[in-house]
């Protein structure tokens, strides 16, 4: 898929365009692309980064970072993605001048979007407006109780398991693996500790079974109380596994909660319970 960050990279040439910020990339997203692939040729997505509600000096808790959802576009069979950076500049054009700027101007024919999409200036802009200025419009219906602020509930929640019915794959946590404290290898279980992006969404506390780099993963969220901890970490102990991982990249999936993170009576009851949730781990089922 190719990936351009202004319309004068992709050039003008007849595209099916799918219009939206697609955080998470979840099942309504996926409509929505998957319209856009069924109209025609060049299918296209037109995104933005950052979030427009950053951009207007909201805090919102990401679902996936710009590398992630680039990597998720691309899985759904895209041919081109544009990048279109969010400012306040861009939020005040006319909707009719955000269209020539960046539709007309790469020959979008269809222009595909989910039925509540608004853009320009007081987000006056609709589907209905792109249709009245000749666009090939297609509006997709909303999935019920299927959206990205959906699945950030469920997963501030710890329901692994419900959100990623909502996203049609697992719910993840992505960060870079840097030098921890290093007591999960004094333990027999050596872990990833990784730097997560402070945009990002990470799920509520807890132990969970999931997947890293090929690998099953018991992972850690929360402050490690038996040792006193008070900062946030975000550990994965992958099974089986035998390498580098410092300054990795990793997407971690989030299969299914084990259980709240709690402080154990010894190290040793503490080291019988992590084996139970190696063990729970290698039982999981990939959602």
């Amino acid at each position: 898929m190719k990936v351009a960050r202004d319309p004068v990279e992709l050039g003008e040439a007849r595209r099916a365009v799918a219009l939206g910020t697609f955080d998470g990339v979840h099942l309504g997203h996926r409509r929505v692309l998957e319209a856009a692939r069924a109209a025609g040729p060049r299918a296209t997505a037109v995104t933005f980064w950052p979030h427009p509600r950053i951009a207007f000096g909201h805090r919102v808790e990401l679902l996936t970072s710009l590398e992630r959802r680039l990597e998720l576009l691309d899985e759904t069979g895209l041919d081109e993605t544009l990048v279109v950076e969010f400012t306040l500049d861009l939020a005040a054009l006319e909707p009719e001048e955000f269209a020539e700027r960046y539709l007309r101007r790469i020959g979008a024919d269809v222009v595909v979007a989910g039925a509540d999409f608004r853009f320009g200036r007081e987000r006056r802009g609709d589907l209905a407006l792109l249709g009245e200025l000749g666009f090939d419009v297609r509006s997709v219906p909303l999935l019920e109780d299927v959206s990205s602020s959906r699945v950030r509930q469920l997963l501030r929640d710890g329901d692994v398991e419900r959100a990623a019915r909502l996203l049609g794959r697992p719910a993840e946590v992505e960060g870079t693996v840097v030098s921890g404290d290093r007591r999960g290898g004094t333990l027999g279980f050596p872990t990833a500790n990784l730097a997560v992006d402070p945009a990002l969404l990470v799920p509520s506390f807890g132990i969970y079974a999931g997947s890293a780099a090929g690998h099953r993963a018991a992972v850690s969220i929360g402050v490690n109380p038996h040792y006193g901890g008070e900062e946030r970490r975000v550990e994965a102990f992958l099974l089986d596994f035998e390498g580098e991982l410092y300054g990795r990249r990793l997407v971690v999936e989030l299969w299914q909660r084990l259980r709240d993170e709690r402080a154990f009576e010894t190290a040793r009851v503490l080291i019988e319970q992590i084996a139970r949730d190696v063990k729970a781990t290698r039982a999981a089922r990939r959602p």
